[in-house]
């Protein structure tokens, strides 16, 4: 068996939109994304400071409730964070009553996930804050502009997932290049 090399990720070709000498830091996809991305998590933190959580803790929860998760290994793949740091947030969200861990008995390597009461009536304010914060963000945007920005969203997320296959999943913490 011949292990194929991943093809180098400047053999992926987009267009030619930016340009080294005329680099817009302030106007790039990257940076407005991510403007956009921690104004969004300040203010869902400020709404959720009440019952005491942060986008570190909310986000599990939020995800264990909607039933996308249940194994750390799930969890850790859908939030895109390291078993490490996940763990520590675990921790916490343990320390204060709201979700439970339990190892596998089928196979000691999987840890199963499941929210206490407490841990479902504290995540049950996380989809109208999201709902709340979204829709205020997306001011004056019409239905058809809304469903075009997820269109290309979508799309942007598909071709980062192909520049990581490219790149032989170097960019994957889940799956990092040895």
């Amino acid at each position: 068996m011949t292990n194929k090399k991943p093809e180098p990720v400047s053999a992926i070709q987009g267009p030619d939109f930016y340009k080294p000498e005329q680099f817009p830091s302030n106007d790039s996809v990257g940076f407005l994304m991510k403007r956009v991305m921690l104004a969004l998590v300040t203010d869902v933190d400020r709404q959720l400071e009440a019952p005491g959580l942060t986008h570190a803790q909310w986000a599990p929860l939020f995800l264990l409730r909607q039933g996308r998760v249940n194994t750390l290994a799930e969890l850790s793949r859908e939030l895109q964070l390291d078993a490490g740091a996940l763990t520590r947030t675990l921790d916490r969200l343990e320390a204060k009553g709201l979700c439970t861990r339990e190892r596998s008995t089928q196979d000691r390597r999987v840890v199963h996930l499941a929210l206490t009461d407490e841990g479902l009536a504290a995540s049950a304010h996380v989809p109208k804050v999201l709902c709340e914060t979204l829709n205020a963000f997306l001011g004056g945007f019409s239905h058809d502009e809304w469903q075009t920005l997820l269109d290309f969203l979508r799309r942007m997320a598909h071709n980062a997932e192909l520049v990581r296959e490219a790149s032989g999943g170097v960019n994957d913490i889940h799956h990092p290049q040895n």
